[in-house]
């Protein structure tokens, strides 16, 4: 297995360039099914859900061609099924994409239940609420969601959460659907608006996203089209984190600052130099941490994706911290890697409270999730000694190149692989 090993000790300094957002590319690629044409889609983070999610559209009979590492051009003219393969599908969080997509191109769709980082239940209610108001029916049997519909046609729709998902899902299978849908209390985040602006850009007719009412008026048919992803606001505000937490002085390159305005808000709080750019933010730390109190929130609230990573910064934070987790009930997993370390971390269902230390220490950790992994790196990089960090597989689900990009800011980390010990064979 894999590992990364991390001295700490080194202040992160210089520029680090953030790559295509990994919410938004999961449910662009399977959205180019709707397509009549061929889609060139530039700025694809090169990690390994996507490898996955491309696995899976393969297996679909949609051609992808490999322009560039972060370009690829998608041709679904030849698909043959709307069956996603079972065995690929379900460790990816957002395979069930493929519902609305496979739903809006064949009326039809067959997908596992969704898979991903295990923060518990992953209820797709709000999905089938959807579908069922443009008309489809649906069964699940052995784990798989068949939904099908003899035609698709527009209805208004209020989702009793602002689910990211069900919200993607629904523009997905209305986009092609007769007449007019009304998505009420729809999620907001930046991703929603790039997968609409893409759908735009083929021709679908989207209005609204970004707010609470999103409003589709279904076409028939949708061209190919060349389309840039926006930049991970979830990366950018990991690398602010780590830059904050080794007293850096950073410069983090191809952002939206808009979309990192409740980060830069916590981080400016806490005694955090920010200085926004057009399209980049200097990072830089040279006193003590402030405590601060945090709630996660939908878009434009502080993400729960930057929940990890800022639970490390408060840990080093002068008095007690708060954090309160509203959007997942199992998040707070990776509180027992960080107390390894020597982080003074309590939790009481989905309330953590944070005393800070002077330091931390270095220790053999694991990555629960992949949020975790990357604060985990974070803690690693401050940490006295060698940090020895396994199950990397789950950062390399959302973070292109961390390693690089990490030792281009003056990071001791480097990748050993350590063979998996025998096991003992019966004489």
């Amino acid at each position: 297995m894999d590992k990364f090993l991390i001295r700490g000790g080194n202040r992160l300094t210089g520029e680090v360039s953030i790559s295509g957002a990994k919410n938004a590319a999961v449910a662009i690629l399977p959205a180019a099914i709707l397509s009549d044409g061929i889609c060139r889609v530039e700025n694809v983070p090169d990690i390994t859900d996507i490898v996955a999610i491309t696995k899976i559209l393969n297996d679909l009979g949609v051609r992808i061609r490999n322009v560039n590492k972060n370009t690829l051009e998608i041709d679904a003219s030849a698909i043959h099924t709307y069956v996603a393969s079972e065995e690929l599908a379900r460790h990816l969080r957002g395979s069930y994409y493929l519902m609305g997509a496979l739903l809006g191109r064949f009326h039809h769709a067959v997908v596992t239940m969704p898979g991903g980082c295990d923060f518990g239940v992953r209820p797709i209610d709000q999905h089938l609420k959807g579908f069922a108001a443009l008309g489809a029916k649906h069964h699940i049997e052995a784990g798989m969601v068949d939904v099908s519909a003899e035609k698709l046609v527009g209805n208004n729709i209020y989702l009793d959460v602002a689910s990211v998902g069900a919200t993607i899902n629904i523009i997905l299978a209305a986009t092609k659907a007769e007449g007019t849908t009304v998505i009420e209390n729809a999620a907001k985040e930046p991703h929603i608006v790039d997968l609409s602006n893409f759908l735009n850009s083929m021709g679908a007719d989207i209005h609204g996203a970004g707010t609470d009412v999103i409003k589709i008026c279904g076409v028939r048919h949708l061209n190919g089209t060349t389309y840039a992803i926006i930049p991970d606001q979830i990366e950018a505000g990991t690398y602010m984190v780590a830059a904050a937490a080794t007293c850096g002085d950073v410069m983090v390159r191809n952002i939206i600052p808009k979309h990192l305005e409740s980060i830069s808000a916590k981080l400016e709080e806490m005694g955090v130099s920010l200085e926004e750019f057009d399209d980049a933010i200097h990072v830089g730390r040279s006193g003590a941490l402030n405590k601060c109190n945090i709630k996660t929130m939908p878009h434009p609230g502080f993400p729960t994706d930057m929940q990890p990573q800022i639970a490390v910064l408060l840990s080093l934070a002068q008095g007690t911290s708060i954090i309160n987790e509203s959007v997942w009930d199992n998040r707070f997993r990776y509180v027992e890697e960080l107390k390894r370390m020597g982080a003074q971390i309590s939790v009481d269902g989905k309330l953590a409270v944070v005393e800070g230390v002077d330091h931390l220490d270095a220790a053999p950790v694991k990555a629960t999730d992949l949020r975790a992994g990357a604060a985990l790196i974070i803690a690693g990089l401050c940490a006295r000694g060698v940090t020895q960090i396994e199950n990397i597989e789950q950062i390399e689900r959302g973070y292109e190149d961390i390693e690089g990009k990490l030792q281009g800011l003056g990071a001791d980390i480097r990748r050993v692989h350590i063979p998996e010990p025998e096991t003992a064979q019966a004489v």
